[in-house]
């Protein structure tokens, strides 16, 4: 017996659109494939929660859910053989189910607004989009950089020119479709029209496919392009490269690279939206007496003046020299926190002066402060 859609996604049957496509989010994520390589549960279970997710996102699917259950499908269910949701896409095809590719609505484009393999006249589809995880240091997210990335992807065949056809040889109407490329089928209560299996829309058929590419049109070749970081990215940033994703088949476009930054964490600075934090041990003695010290920049040095009696906890703002603004205009700020530092050993004159000098300050008759002990008096009682 099948499992409910909804509680294999974990959501109540009265859950929105956007609860249900948070949950399949959170689900997808934990049970793709990529992140559990070998584990057939977990396997099994993304082609379930896939299946749930072709369903409820769809309001008519979802209405024929809610009244007749998985009979409203057929017997094949939603997935599997077409059912609801045509024709189920591979869910172990990273590239195609979680960045673009596919009909029906792929994550990218939930994630990303857009993209994914869309099909035009005569079978032409534009490519997938892609998507490139860059790890960068904070001082290049502060200044910005280009950089030169590279990556395995589809590309146009250069012995057909992207027909699939072997130089040479004819292509005919396909028999199936009698190329209309799509056909029509039957499911349960629905009556479907969905892409020809045979010709995959075009409504032709290659009579001798390509030797180099087999019929596809396209190869894989690994890539290299040039990207330009602008001044102010964040983990999570998502930068935009036209027309390198995925080449299209049978004529159709391209589809676009997003690149997907990610800052690693950084030794001294702790980084808040354009604001960066750091911590500073400071000597007592500075601390009491006040000074100025040197801190670190991402621009280099900084001179920081330090008051008499800073106590540990203090905060000082450095203005500009935090990050630029990724809408540019500004800079955050650089704040510095102080520790006061304490002598962790003694010689004898210098346990001597300090002794004299808790003896002139009254420290030795009364260690605590006085606030405090007012407050905690009554535990002493």
């Amino acid at each position: 017996m099948k499992e409910d859609y909804y509680e294999l996604l974990g959501v109540s049957r009265q859950a929105s659109a956007d609860e249900i496509k948070k949950a399949y989010r959170k689900m997808a994520v934990k049970y793709h494939p990529d992140k559990n390589p070998g584990n057939k549960e977990a396997e099994e279970m993304f082609k379930k929660v896939s299946e749930a997710y072709e369903v409820l996102k769809d309001d008519q699917k979802r209405a024929a859910y809610d009244r007749y259950g998985h009979a409203a499908f057929g017997s094949g269910g939603a997935g599997g053989g077409g059912g609801a949701g045509g024709p189920f896409h591979d869910p172990f095809d990273i590239f195609s189910e979680v960045f673009g590719g596919g009909g029906g609505g792929s994550i990218f484009e939930e994630f990303f607004g857009g993209g994914g393999s869309r099909q035009g006249a005569g079978g032409a589809q534009r490519g997938s989009d892609l998507r490139y995880d860059l790890e960068i240091e904070l001082e290049e997210a502060a200044r910005g950089l280009e950089k030169e990335i590279s990556f395995r992807k589809p590309v146009v065949c250069d012995r057909c020119n992207g027909s699939g056809a072997e130089p040479g040889s004819s292509v005919v109407t396909c028999s199936t479709c009698g190329g209309k490329g799509q056909v029509t089928a039957s499911k349960g209560f629905f009556s479907i029209r969905q892409t020809c299996p045979t010709c995959h829309g075009s409504g032709q058929k290659i009579e001798k496919v390509c030797t180099k590419c087999g019929g596809e049109g396209r190869v894989n070749e690994t890539t290299k392009i040039k990207v330009k970081i602008p001044p102010g990215v964040d983990t999570g940033s998502k930068l935009r490269s036209a027309n390198n994703g995925e080449a299209g088949t049978h004529g159709g476009p391209a589809g676009d690279l997003y690149i997907v930054i990610h800052v690693k964490d950084h030794d001294i600075f702790e980084r808040q939206e354009e604001n960066l934090y750091c911590d500073i041990p400071i000597k007592f003695t500075l601390a009491s007496l006040g000074g100025t010290i040197e801190v670190p920049t991402l621009s280099g040095k900084a001179s920081l003046k330090i008051p008499p009696a800073t106590q540990t906890g203090t905060t000082f703002r450095l203005k500009g020299k935090g990050l630029p603004s990724l809408r540019g205009g500004y800079f955050g700020d650089q704040l510095v926190r102080v520790h006061v530092e304490v002598p962790r050993s003694l010689n004898a004159e210098q346990r001597q002066k300090l002794e004299e000098f808790a003896l002139a300050c009254g420290d030795a008759d009364e260690p605590v402060g006085k606030g405090f002990f007012e407050k905690a008096k009554k535990f002493f009682e």
